[in-house]
C-alpha cells in the first residue's frame, strides 16, 4: 500500500530529518519528528514552524471571467476583491452543505485557488463541470506548498527577502517574492493562528527552500500531528471533520465568510448552489451550531465521543477533539443544539461509556495572532 502512495518534493528530506511518515490523503506525509508532536506544537507558538502543505491542490484559473464565472459556486464576493488580497470561500452544495473550503487569491492576471488534499480530484471536477468551459483551469501538479508560521515567520522571512515590506503585508494578503532564486507566490495566511505564510514553489526549488528556511534558528521541521492540534486550538475547521456535505456554512459559524454583496439585500445576492437554505438561516438562525467545549477533567475526548445532555440524553458528537498542549487541557468542537450553545453551558462527553464533563467555551481556544498591521 506504501508503494502506492505519492511523495511531495520534501520527501526525502522528511526521511532524513527523521520524521515519521504516515499515509495522508494518498500522500506519504509526515505527522512528527523525533522531538514529538508536543514539542513541535509549542514551538510554533513560540517561534516558527515549517510544514510542508504540498499535498493541497494548487490552480489557478484564468480569463476575464474567472471571478464572475466562480463566484457561481462560492457565497463570497470575488468580482470586487482586490489585486493581491486572499479570501477564505467553501464550495456549496444544492442542499446549502459544503463540499470543501478553499482560500482564494486575486493574482492580477488569473485567481490562485489552494483546495483540500482529500477533496482535490472532486473539487477539480466540479470545477470543469461547472465553470471549464468559462475559464482556463490549471492544475499545478508541480509546484510544492510550504507554510511559516509563528511569531519568528516574519522576522526570518524578512531575512531571505531583505527588500520586501513586511511591515506593510497584513493578513490575508499576497505578493510575488524572491526566494531560493526563483520567483514565489506568498500568501500572508496559514492554519495555526500564528502570523506566517504559505509559499507556493516550483517542485524543482522547494527543498532548497526548505532547507534555507530551516538554517534559521528559530524555524524547526513540524508535522501534521503539530498541525492538527495548532489549528484546534485555533477554532479552524478540518474538512471532513468539522465540515460536510449536510452541514451548512451558517451552522459550523462560517457567516462571517459569506460576503455581505451575496447575502439578502446585497448588490449580488444569492446566485450559489444552496442559496435557499444558506440565506434564509443567516436571518432566521438554525437548530444546531458549532460549538468549542473544554474540558472540565483530563480525560482526553476525540472525535467520535457521544455528547449528552446532564440529563443523559444525547444531543450531538464531537467532531474534533484532543489535548490543546497551549492551554495545558482538552479542548472539542461539536454540533449541538441551539438550547445548549451557551456561553459555559455543561454537557457530558462519553469515553468509553464514562461520562466526562465539558463546557461549551468561545474560540478560539486560545488568541488568534495574525499580523492585521
Amino acid at each position: 500500500m506504501t508503494d502506492s502512495l505519492l511523495q511531495t518534493a520534501l520527501h526525502g528530506l522528511h526521511t532524513e530529518l527523521g520524521a515519521r511518515m504516515v499515509p495522508f490523503a494518498g500522500y506519504s506525509m509526515p505527522v512528527q519528528y523525533p522531538a514529538g508532536v508536543l514539542k513541535e506544537h509549542l514551538h510554533t507558538r513560540a517561534q516558527a514552524g515549517l510544514f510542508d502543505v504540498s499535498h493541497m491542490g494548487q490552480l489557478r484559473l484564468w480569463g476575464v471571467n474567472a471571478a464572475v464565472a466562480l463566484e457561481t459556486l462560492v457565497p463570497v464576493d470575488l468580482i470586487d476583491l482586490p489585486v493581491g488580497q486572499q479570501r477564505y470561500a467553501f464550495f456549496t452544495n444544492a442542499t446549502g452543505g459544503i463540499l470543501d473550503d478553499l482560500m482564494i487569491t486575486n493574482a492580477g492576471d488569473h485567481l490562485f485557488v489552494v483546495i483540500n488534499a482529500a477533496c482535490k480530484a472532486q473539487d477539480i471536477a466540479h470545477l470543469r463541470t461547472h465553470i471549464g468551459a468559462r475559464c482556463h483551469i490549471e492544475v499545478l501538479p508541480e509546484h510544492a506548498l510550504l507554510a511559516l508560521q509563528g511569531p519568528a515567520a516574519a522576522t526570518v522571512l524578512a531575512r531571505m527577502a531583505p527588500k520586501t515590506d513586511f511591515a506593510g503585508w497584513t493578513f490575508m494578503t499576497a505578493r510575488t517574492v524572491l526566494l531560493a532564486g526563483v520567483e514565489c507566490c506568498v500568501t500572508r495566511s496559514g492554519y495555526t493562528g500564528e502570523d506566517g505564510f504559505e509559499i507556493s514553489i516550483p517542485n524543482s526549488h522547494a527543498e532548497q527552500l526548505a532547507r534555507a528556511l530551516l538554517a534559521h534558528e528559530e524555524v524547526a521541521p513540524i508535522g501534521l500531528g503539530a498541525r492538527d492540534s495548532l489549528r484546534l486550538e485555533a477554532g479552524l475547521c478540518l474538512y471532513g471533520h468539522d465540515l460536510d456535505t449536510d452541514t451548512s456554512p451558517v451552522e459550523a459559524g462560517l457567516t462571517w465568510a459569506i460576503s455581505k454583496a451575496r447575502r439578502v439585500g446585497g448588490i449580488r445576492e444569492g446566485g450559489f448552489p444552496g442559496e435557499d437554505r444558506i440565506l434564509a438561516e443567516i436571518v432566521q438562525g438554525t437548530s444546531r451550531k458549532r460549538v468549542g467545549l473544554v474540558g472540565l477533567e483530563r480525560t482526553p475526548v476525540r472525535e467520535g465521543s457521544e455528547i449528552t445532555n446532564l440529563a443523559g440524553e444525547t444531543i450531538g458528537t464531537i467532531c474534533s477533539g484532543g489535548f490543546a498542549p497551549s492551554r495545558n487541557g482538552v479542548v472539542a468542537m461539536a454540533y449541538l443544539p441551539s438550547e445548549y450553545t451557551a456561553d459555559s453551558a455543561e454537557v457530558l462527553a462519553l469515553v468509553r461509556g464514562k461520562p466526562v464533563r465539558m463546557q461549551v467555551c468561545k474560540m478560539p481556544f486560545v488568541p488568534q495572532r495574525y499580523y492585521r498591521g
